[in-house]
């Protein structure tokens, strides 16, 4: 992993508003690339394997919402 250089501001407010910028960016490109796993059939294990979490995490996270988008997801690990 490549070091990170972190900016220091003079208020800290500055700087809690960064992370909750990096968090939203984070959580919209997990959701992205999870729903992107399951369009093209990914198992919950593969996706949460690569994700770093468990399956049912990484399930009970997307799910609702890949099924509300209509995608099709798979009921069991194959």
């Amino acid at each position: 992993m490549l070091p990170v250089e972190v900016p220091v501001t003079e208020d800290p407010a500055d700087g809690l508003a960064a992370v909750i910028a990096l968090r939203r960016l984070a959580d919209g490109l997990e959701a992205a690339e999870v729903e992107r796993a399951m369009r093209a059939g990914w198992s919950w294990s593969r996706a949460a394997e690569a994700l770093g979490v468990t399956r049912q995490a990484v399930h009970k996270k997307h799910a609702k919402r890949l099924i509300a988008a209509g995608v099709e997801l798979r009921r069991r690990d194959a």
